[in-house]
C-alpha cells in the first residue's frame, strides 16, 4: 500500500512527502505524481491507501472542475478507492466544501499548517484502518490512572452530542483527544474540522466561521461557506478558543445558542447541525475572568470538560512513550534498534517535559538521528539541564547567552500575557508559529 500526491507544482509535492515520511510512522511510502493523466496508471500499479489531491492543474483555473471529476471518479472504484484529502488555496474553501459533499474525507488549505496536514493524514489513515487507529492516536499512549480515566471519560461521553471543553497544556494532545471523541461519536461518518481561533484575524473571522455572500465586503468575489457550514453532520474543533477578543466571543455564542449562523451580506439565518468540542491550554481558572472569557460562553461550551494531564504528572508513561517513539522512528530512518540505557530512562522520567509528549517526541526523533552508542543515553536526546537551584545567584545581564536571553524574553511576554499565546506573540513581533518554534526550542 502507499500514498500519493497528486499537485502539478513540484514543490509543493515535495514538502508535503519530506514533511510526511518525517512525521509519520513508515506504513507506506510516498509517491508523487504531476499530472491526472498519471493517476491511472498509479492506482493499477499498487494498491493506494491515501490520496492528497490538488484541485486545480490548468494554468489559471480555480473553479476546481478537474479534481471534481477526478474525485467522482475515484469514488466509482468503491472500497478499492484511496482515502481523499483535497488541497485548495485560501480563498477555495467553497470547493473544499463541495469536494466533502463529493465524498472526500477532508481538506487542507495551502499554504498548510505542518501540524494540521500531518493531523489531517493521521486520521484519515486510521479512519481507512481502525485498528491501527489507536497506534496512530499515539498522544493517547499511557497506562498511567490519569490516561485511563481520560480515555474511560471519552468512551462515555463521544456518543453524546453534549459540547466539550478540552483543557490541557500545549502539546499534550488536545486535538488528538477531539477527534478520538469524534471517531467514537455517531458522527464519525461526518467530517472533522479543526479550527485555530488564535490563528484567525478578528476582521475575518465572522466570514471564516460563518461564511459570506458574494458583495458582501470588498474582496467578497464569490459566495463562501463558513466552517461551521463545512462541518455540517461532523464535528467542528475550536482550538484555542480563549484567544477569541470579546467581541467575537458574543458573535459565537449566538450562534450556539440560537443553533444557526448568518453569512455577511445573507438576510436569512442557516441552521446549523455539528458538535462542538473546544480546547485551549489557558488555566482554568483564568477562564472564568470576565475580562478574558465571557461566562455565558464558558457554559455553553463546558458542558463536559475534560482534562489532558501534562506528562509530568504521568512520568510511569515516559518509558511506554519512549519506545514508542524511538521504535517508529528508527524504523522512518532506517536506523539500528537500540533501547535506552537505565540512566537515560530514569533522567527522561525525571524531566519535567514542559512541552509535554510534543517534548518527547521531538527529542526521541533526535536521538534516533544523531545516536552513534549501542544504547541511548541522556545526552543523545539534547535536552536542556533544568533550572539552577533557586539558592544560586542569577547571572549578572552580561554574561547571559543568547539563548538565555531569548528564554527570559519569553518566559516575560508568556507572563505578561498569562498563557495567550496570539497575545504573547504580539508583544515579541512575531508570528504563532514562529513563537511556538522557540516555545518548543526552550520546552516552555
Amino acid at each position: 500500500m502507499s500514498m500519493l500526491i497528486l499537485d502539478d507544482d513540484p514543490d509543493v509535492g515535495l514538502a508535503a512527502k519530506l514533511l510526511l515520511q518525517r512525521r509519520l510512522p513508515p506504513t507506506c511510502p510516498v509517491r508523487l505524481l504531476q499530472r491526472p493523466a498519471e493517476l491511472a496508471a498509479a492506482l493499477e500499479a499498487e494498491p493506494v491507501e491515501l490520496l492528497l489531491l490538488d484541485m486545480n492543474f490548468l494554468p489559471g483555473r480555480t473553479d476546481g472542475a478537474q479534481g471534481l471529476a477526478l474525485l467522482e471518479q475515484l469514488l466509482r472504484r468503491g472500497a478499492a478507492a484511496p482515502v481523499v484529502i483535497v488541497m485548495t488555496a485560501y480563498a477555495e474553501v467553497n470547493l473544499a466544501v463541495a469536494a466533502l459533499k463529493a465524498g472526500a474525507f477532508d481538506f487542507i488549505t495551502k499554504p498548510w499548517d505542518n501540524a494540521r496536514l500531518v493531523a489531517t493524514v493521521a486520521a484519515a489513515l486510521a479512519s481507512r484502518r481502525p485498528a491501527q487507529a489507536a497506534a496512530n492516536a499515539s498522544a493517547l499512549l499511557g497506562e498511567a490512572r490519569p490516561m485511563q480515566e481520560l480515555r474511560a471519560l471519552i468512551q462515555s461521553v463521544a456518543p453524546t452530542e453534549a459540547n466539550v471543553l478540552v483543557l490541557g497544556e500545549m502539546g499534550s494532545g488536545k486535538e488528538l483527544v477531539a477527534r478520538e471523541l469524534h471517531l467514537q461519536s455517531a458522527r464519525a461518518a461526518g467530517t472533522f474540522l479543526a479550527v485555530d481561533l488564535g490563528a484567525l484575524a478578528e476582521s475575518t473571522l465572522e466570514s471564516e466561521l460563518f461564511g459570506h455572500k458574494r458583495g458582501s465586503f470588498t474582496d467578497a468575489r464569490s459566495e463562501r461557506p463558513g466552517r461551521f457550514q463545512a462541518a455540517a453532520g461532523g464535528t467542528l474543533f475550536l482550538d484555542e478558543v480563549a484567544n477569541l477578543p470579546l467581541a467575537s466571543q458574543a458573535k459565537l455564542l449566538t450562534a450556539l445558542e440560537r443553533r444557526e449562523v448568518t453569512p455577511l451580506g445573507a438576510d436569512q439565518p442557516q441552521a446549523i447541525d455539528v458538535r462542538i468540542v473546544s480546547a485551549t491550554n489557558l488555566d482554568e481558572a483564568a477562564l472564568f475572568d470576565p475580562q478574558r472569557f465571557r461566562a455565558d460562553l464558558l457554559y455553553r461550551l463546558n458542558t463536559i470538560v475534560l482534562r489532558v494531564p501534562p506528562l509530568r504528572e504521568r512520568r510511569e508513561d515516559v518509558p511506554l512513550l519512549c519506545q514508542h517513539y524511538l521504535s517508529q522512528y528508527a524504523a522512518q530512518y532506517a536506523k539500528p534498534p537500540r533501547h535506552c540505557s537505565e540512566a537515560a530512562l530514569a533522567a527522561l522520567r525525571a524531566h519535567d517535559w514542559h512541552g509535554n509528549v510534543r517534548a518527547l517526541r521531538h527529542a526521541c526523533e533526535r536521538a534516533v538521528i544523531l545516536a552513534q552508542g549501542d544504547r541511548y543515553e541522556y545526552a543523545d536526546f539534547g535536552l536542556r539541564a533544568g533550572p539552577a537551584p533557586a539558592s544560586l545567584e542569577p547571572a549578572p545581564a552580561q554574561h547571559l547567552t543568547l539563548h538565555q536571553r531569548e528564554r527570559a524574553a519569553l518566559d516575560e511576554a508568556l507572563r505578561q500575557a498569562q498563557g495567550n499565546i496570539s497575545q504573547a506573540a504580539r508583544l515579541l513581533g512575531l508570528s504563532r508559529a514562529a513563537l511556538y518554534r522557540r516555545m518548543e526550542k526552550h520546552e516552555l
